[in-house]
């Protein structure tokens, strides 16, 4: 058992759907803070980074507390930006449980139909909030057919708006409101008991029998069936107006789980999140699965094969902290003298610790330079500490040519990261033309060798076999050359230096979705080196790709466009020329609705340009869905870093330091 009643909670949704203002609210109806603050106004607990306060959204996981009904809960508040999914993505992970909120006026957006598809797939029980109820043209009706359309059938409200709109004066219980639905809305305690007898076939009996069903049992069924990620409550509310809060909170302990694991089990923890302190330095969030830290306890890095020592654990709330010293199964906390984990990193054993989903994904690359030149190695200094707290920026720093490159997922993630180096390092930059991120693929199956044998002292042979794969399949490697021939250590070396051999294939892009087995390599008892293999790997490799050829991959959007009935003629035309692939539109209720899939290039200025044809009224939602083929009219070659290993005595030279420049 944990040390105290716990739920780790994350508050998921779309942008601008209330999700700041929300957890402010929580804060302050628990007593945790004594003033409300806004997010218009820069004040919000949880919006800590100063571009936040002065943009208004998110951009990095806020973590807070507070205590309800003797239950504490680690609050996790994440950005709803599509350009931060990264942040979601590691926050999703270390949560028992989620509160997903939904702008009544918006509906069910394209970055809440992703966050509940990752939910989905972790299994993560998830709570449905329904906040801006007081906001204009609100369809309470029209909203819960959109849910269960778009996001899940299983849904059980717990209360019943008090109006709509402009109208809505506040909530009301569900479970004696059989004979009172006035509003028309359907959500009576009747649809939460049809709800869970679609789901329990020992309940659908007894009501097939004519049994009546109380109250407390119905409860106690349906916290077994949320808590069990197999149906979600729905509450509803105006966070801005505080109304629905306690009932969600209420809702929250009851309905969501608390974690799993004791405290005198082995250590099981997970570091999911990196920032730095002014006073305190570098600050890593562990999430504690299984087992107890306390403050100068050694802990063994899983991941690195490290061993580091706790020397703070504190319980931060917004800019306040707690001193706790020791750290329980299932709870949340900063811990400081972490100097080496990164975000991702394994404390002590991997023991119930859940997979990492997988929502964000880079599309764009960018070149980012100093504007004063003298400042340079300031600028490396300091993406290198972003790229630690974002890892997905992937930071490439190419020593030679003296240029610095991230990966970003759009522009509002440009504009923050400018931000960022402005305020937070006094640092001015510029940023390139961000282009598309392509990638290649082997075009046929095909054999790579090499035989680096000159000059000497070297010896290391091999040969690749190397074969495509469906798309998403990613590197897979495997050897069948046994250790008399080439031994193990020679061939570890081999196989850690094979994902580095395919970062720039014959176009320049990653090589993926690949089988790469080495079947021959053969060592010198006298004349062998280790780094032979890290110089014959990726001529090798290089050799067998120049042999199978590759194939340009493109990434592929999933596409929803809303625009108004007139508008669908020129939308579809528009999209045939952007290679769009898509369904035939639906028009609803004066709407066009066009469903598809898109590639990025040819669609990264789309959105905006769609909003200006239709005076704001169009639409357009998207999110990533993976790489295929391209055209063989579409040609995307980027500029090699370093000597191409093809070129192999130039690339030997490189390598060993002897080429004149």
């Amino acid at each position: 058992m944990t040390a105290k009643p716990l739920r780790n909670i994350g508050i998921f949704a779309h942008v601008d759907a209330g999700k700041t203002t929300t957890t402010e609210h929580m804060l302050y109806e628990s007593g945790t803070i004594r003033a409300l603050g806004s997010v218009d106004l820069g004040t919000a607990q949880t919006d800590s980074l100063e571009v936040e306060r002065e943009r208004g959204i998110s951009v990095r996981s806020a973590a807070t507390s507070l205590i309800w009904n003797g239950i504490h809960i680690n609050l996790v508040d994440t950005p709803g930006h599509v350009d931060f999914l990264s942040e979601v993505e590691r926050s999703m992970r270390v949560m028992d449980g989620a509160i997903l909120i939904i702008s009544a006026a918006e509906g069910v957006q394209s970055q809440t139909e992703t966050v509940w598809h990752a939910l989905r797939t972790m299994g993560i029980p998830t709570l449905i909030y329904v906040n801006k109820m007081d906001r204009l043209g609100v369809s309470v009706i029209q909203l819960i057919q959109e849910i269960k359309r778009l996001l899940s059938v299983h849904i059980a409200p717990l209360q019943i708006p008090a109006g709509e709109g402009e109208q809505f004066a506040g909530i009301m219980p569900v479970w004696n409101a059989d004979m009172n639905d006035e509003n028309g809305f359907g959500l009576t305690r009747s649809l939460v008991l049809e709800t869970i007898a679609d789901l329990d076939d020992e309940l659908l009996n007894r009501i097939i029998d004519g049994e009546e069903i109380p109250n407390h049992e119905l409860q106690e069924k349906l916290k077994v069936l949320s808590r069990e990620a197999r149906l979600s409550p729905v509450c509803f509310g105006s966070s801005q107006r505080g109304i629905g809060i306690q009932e969600l909170l209420d809702a929250a302990v009851e309905y969501l789980p608390a974690p799993a694991g004791g405290d005198a089990e082995d250590l099981s923890g997970i570091v999911f999140k990196i920032e730095r302190d002014k006073l305190m330095g570098r600050t890593a969030f562990v999430r504690l699965y299984r087992g107890s830290l306390k403050n100068r306890d050694a802990v063994t890095n899983l991941t690195r094969d490290i061993q580091e020592k706790v020397t703070q654990i504190r319980k931060i709330n917004g800019q306040k902290y707690t001193d706790l010293g020791q750290l329980y199964a299932g709870d949340i906390a900063a811990v400081y003298g972490l100097s080496q984990s990164q975000i991702g990193d394994i404390l002590g054993s991997s023991t119930g610790i859940p997979p990492s989903p997988s929502l964000a994904v880079p599309l764009l690359t960018v070149q980012v330079q100093a504007k004063d030149e003298s400042r340079y190695q300031e600028l490396l200094q300091a993406l290198q500490e972003l790229t630690e707290e974002d890892p997905l920026l992937d930071l490439q720093w190419l020593t030679k040519e003296r240029e610095l490159h991230v990966k970003v997922m759009g522009a509002i993630q440009l504009e923050i990261l400018s931000s960022l180096l402005l305020t937070r390092f006094g640092l001015e930059a510029d940023f390139g033309q961000p282009s598309v991120i392509y990638k290649e693929t082997p075009a046929q199956e095909g054999e790579g060798f090499i035989a680096y044998t000159m000059p000497k002292p070297c010896w290391a042979i091999l040969r690749f076999a190397i074969e495509p794969l469906p798309r998403g399949s990613g590197l897979i490697y495997s050897s069948v050359v046994r250790s008399e021939h080439l031994l193990s250590s020679y061939q570890n070396e081999v196989q850690r230096r094979v994902p580095e051999a395919l970062q720039q294939g014959l176009l320049g892009w990653e090589v993926t979705d690949l089988k790469v087995t080495l079947i021959e390599g053969e060592h010198h008892v006298w004349h062998t080196h280790p780094l032979d293999f890290v110089v014959a790997t990726p001529m090798g490799i290089m050799n067998g790709l120049a042999s199978t050829g590759t194939t340009l991959l493109e990434p592929i959007l999933h596409f929803r466009i809303t625009v108004p009935e007139e508008f669908g003629g020129k939308i579809l035309s528009e999209l045939i020329l952007m290679r769009a692939e898509f369904e035939a539109p639906s028009i609803m209720h004066g709407r066009c609705m066009i469903e598809g899939i898109i590639p990025a290039a040819t669609s990264l200025e789309y959105p905006v340009r769609l909003r200006s044809m239709t005076g704001g009224r169009g639409v357009m939602a998207s999110s990533f869905t993976g790489y295929q083929e391209c055209p063989p009219d579409v040609h995307a070659e980027r500029k090699r870093h370093g000597v191409n290993p093809l070129d192999q005595s130039k690339y030997i030279l490189s390598v060993r330091s002897a080429l004149s420049t």
